[in-house]
């Protein structure tokens, strides 16, 4: 059985999102793509006032859910989720695309980036309904 590649040296550890422990009783961390994909959802699942030590942080997308379902609709949260990635993860990741599908009571929302440690392009989808 063969080890697991050694992540760069670059690479920070994080916090597992959803916050988890290991078997042994640690807390599970997570590294390189894990850990970006992590942080995309915390960023798009908070809401800015939600935390209370940083009041500033997230994307507002559910403010978003109740307006009309309509193409400047999708050009706002395109708009709203780039610039909170570019904010919070800039460091971390550039965004090279926020492709927000709109579809009935279906919004379908795709972030691609590139990282910067090694320029691995990446992507994920969440949908929300």
């Amino acid at each position: 059985m063969s080890e697991p590649a050694a992540a760069p040296a670059t690479d920070p550890v994080t916090l597992a999102f959803p916050f988890a422990t290991t078997p042994a009783g640690g807390i599970r961390a997570a590294r390189s793509d894990d850990g970006i994909r992590g942080a995309i959802l915390q960023i798009l699942f908070t809401a800015p006032g939600e935390r209370v030590e940083r009041p500033d942080f997230g994307c507002g997308l559910f403010d978003l859910v109740f307006e009309p379902n309509d193409p400047i609709l999708a050009a706002a949260m395109e708009f709203t989720v780039g610039q909170a990635l570019t904010r919070w993860l800039g460091d971390r990741i550039v965004v090279d695309g926020v492709d927000i599908e709109p579809a009935g009571e279906l919004v379908t929302v795709e972030i691609a980036w590139v990282r910067r440690a090694d320029r691995a392009r990446q992507s994920i989808r969440v949908q929300f309904r």
